[in-house]
């Protein structure tokens, strides 16, 4: 459905942008319907740049983004809307995207001019009512608030709704449930995997693998703006084959135990894929089906 092919993007910064940085450098990726792929990887390593590339955002500096055989940096006009009527992002601090002068439905009804222009009052109000409906809100409980009376769940779960009321195919969700409580954040993963449920697919932005884990059918780690390894979830998680993908998973905490009685992870090493790419990347090696890692000398010598 969607495929990132050799995606780069690079910002120029310092004074008189004199000097570059690579955020993104050669992602390969593909979405595909009925499917959530966790992207994991530490603050700063690209993650929230490839799902601002995907909503178009911002345009890739090298490489190709596709939606249906379509290039999404050619989009324009009616093209560019209709990509947006399937794919829709929902990000990290749900507050952010509500005006607090405004009742928060109005994040309902900002998209009815573009998408809905000839649809009546009450046929607008049934959408609304079923979009909410499948979000497990009361539109009797939300509507005609302001953002400052509903929890950050509910505000959430709003802006999912918002995706639903159109023909939405894909969503990125880039770290939706890290400012909510451990309470709410059950409710919104599992809304997510309704939504999987339902064939939408699903981009998982976060820095937590435990919920990757439990939420993903295939995960990508990123360092450094690089895929350093892929795969099936169960395979990357249960047999991970990169020093960085171990040196993660050594770090989530475990009941019972302290950190400090933990065995650290080496990220020494050598690569038994580098002969394979001498220079050390950006390709991936296939280790077993559905399983691919870089070149452990990938970031050697790399400081961005």
């Amino acid at each position: 459905m969607l495929k990132l092919d050799g995606v780069s993007k690079t910002y120029r910064v310092g004074a008189f942008g004199r000097r570059s940085m690579t955020a993104v450098r050669d992602v390969d990726l593909e979405l595909r319907p009925g499917e959530v792929v966790s992207l994991i990887g530490e603050s700063g390593s690209g993650k929230s740049t490839i799902g601002r590339l995907i909503l178009r955002l911002i345009v890739p500096t090298s490489g190709e983004i596709t939606f249906g055989g379509s290039d999404v940096a050619a989009l324009r006009g009616g093209d560019l809307k209709e990509y947006y009527r399937h794919v829709q992002g929902v990000f990290q601090d749900p507050f952010s995207s509500y005006n607090p002068v405004f009742r928060a439905e109005r994040v309902l009804h900002m998209i009815r001019p573009a998408y809905f222009p000839g649809v009546s009052d009450a046929d607008w109000q049934v959408k609304v009512e079923e979009s909410l409906s499948a979000v497990s809100l009361n539109p009797g409980d939300v509507l005609g608030k302001y953002a400052h009376q509903l929890s950050g769940g509910q505000l959430q779960r709003m802006l999912i709704a918002r995706a639903l009321l159109l023909d939405v195919r894909l969503l990125v969700a880039d770290e939706v449930i890290s400012m909510l409580d451990a309470s709410t954040r059950i409710d919104v993963l599992n809304l997510l995997a309704d939504l999987k449920e339902r064939g939408l697919a699903v981009l998982f932005i976060t820095h937590d693998l435990s919920l990757g884990n439990y939420l993903s059918d295939r995960t990508v780690i990123l360092r450094r703006g690089s895929v350093v390894e892929r795969g099936a979830t169960g395979k990357v998680f249960g047999d991970p084959q990169h020093p960085y993908t171990r040196m993660l998973l050594s770090s989530v905490p475990r009941l019972g135990q302290r950190w400090s009685e933990l065995p650290a992870e080496s990220y020494a090493g050598e690569c038994r894929y580098h002969q394979r790419f001498p220079d050390g990347g950006p390709g991936l090696a296939q280790v077993d089906d559905d399983h691919f890692v870089a070149c452990f000398k990938l970031h050697e010598g790399r400081t961005v």
